[in-house]
């Protein structure tokens, strides 16, 4: 399904103040305040008043949008969005922020949904703080399975590896990083990478019986038999071609 790009939610006159100040410096998102608050963003072309109930337009827009932006309770809005949820595949970035715009926080789809890194971009914007709290942005080390995916890459490895994987990534325990295509220009902290990766520029130089686990960036087909002695343990990913 194709969804527009982000949705903004206030049922509050302090909420609908944040999305008047909000809506001109995003211009492709739309912005929906309760009928009662509507005169704060009614001159705005991204300004729309909420039509109905709460619960019934939270879930349309939980279905219509890629990221959904509530100012509104954390507790309100997992209620009124529990009946909605599939997967974190398919989900939208759901984030909250507070009345006054202190914090914001990604509650749904941090990764894959996006919400992370919007919520890291609204905090910016609006001089508040981004409450991260999935580990590997706590922890400062690889988000296994969006590694690479600004810059194109695709990952390889079933549902179960990329759990099993991010489990040892965070954990801190020995995971084997083997780079041999693609951009090198794929870790974005100010901090290093945490010791307990160790990086290879080839697969032949890395002993895998030293690691739980092998994240391994190439353009090579992956032989069968490095699954099956990886088992759980491997991810992969593939640029795109020439990519430098």
């Amino acid at each position: 399904m194709n969804r527009q790009k982000q949705a903004f939610v206030a049922i509050t006159l302090s909420g609908a103040e944040i999305l008047a100040k909000l809506a001109p410096q995003l211009p492709e998102a739309d912005f929906f305040v309760s009928q009662k608050f509507y005169s704060h963003l009614e001159a705005l072309p991204n300004g729309k008043p909420i039509e109905g109930t709460v619960k019934a337009a939270m879930g349309e827009l939980f279905h219509s949008y890629e990221q959904l932006v509530c100012i509104v309770s954390i507790g309100a809005v997992v209620r009124l969005l529990a009946p909605h949820l599939k997967s974190k595949e398919t989900d939208p970035g759901v984030i909250v922020l507070d009345d006054e715009a202190r914090y914001v926080i990604p509650v749904l789809s941090g990764h894959v949904g996006g919400a992370n890194a919007f919520a890291a971009q609204l905090a910016e914007m609006l001089g508040a703080t981004a409450v991260m709290t999935t580990a590997s942005e706590v922890g400062k080390t690889i988000p296994v399975d969006i590694l690479g995916r600004e810059l194109g890459w695709q990952v390889e490895a079933p549902k179960v590896n990329l759990v099993r994987v991010a489990a040892h990534v965070v954990n801190r325990e020995p995971v084997a990083l083997v780079q041999e295509a693609g951009s090198r220009d794929w870790w974005k902290l100010d901090s290093p990478i945490p010791a307990n990766i160790s990086r290879f520029d080839q697969l032949e130089e890395v002993d895998l019986s030293k690691f739980k686990a092998l994240l391994w960036i190439t353009d090579r087909e992956v032989p069968s038999e490095l699954w099956e002695s990886m088992k759980e343990g491997l991810v992969v990913y593939h640029p795109p071609l020439g990519q430098k």
